[in-house]
């Protein structure tokens, strides 16, 4: 396992929520992590953020790691969830509530509705 495997392995591992991000929660670095980190950010998920642009073995080894190809990717509770489409999905159908709710996360339900009522 090379370095960048291992500390993504044991980020995934250790924290309950990773969001792999361009860029930052405080300032991300593309609309899609953009996007991604203000849903996780204004439903009050605490996340640990890592930003692949600051390393690069870090940034295609996540790739790698999942098997999936782009930027961001969010793990809950040591899982591959998806990326900037299927957490905008999860979260206007109330998947992303079930699974934190499941995975024993803690988020604000109200702020997640205000998400839902915004798009319908």
């Amino acid at each position: 396992m090379s370095d960048a495997t291992s500390k993504i392995d044991e980020t995934i591992k250790t924290n309950d929520v990773v969001l792999f991000m361009k860029g930052t929660k405080a300032m991300p670095q593309c609309g899609f992590s953009s996007r991604v980190a203000g849903v996780l950010n204004y439903m009050g998920v605490d996340y640990t953020d890592v930003n692949v642009l600051a390393d690069d073995a870090v940034r295609q080894g996540i790739k790698d790691y999942s098997d999936w190809p782009t930027i961001p990717q969010l793990y809950v509770k040591g899982e591959f969830v998806g990326g900037c489409d299927i957490i905008t999905e999860m979260t206007l159908s109330g998947e992303l509530d079930t699974l934190l709710e499941q995975s024993g996360v803690n988020y604000d339900k109200e702020a997640a509705e205000k998400i839902r009522e915004a798009n319908a």
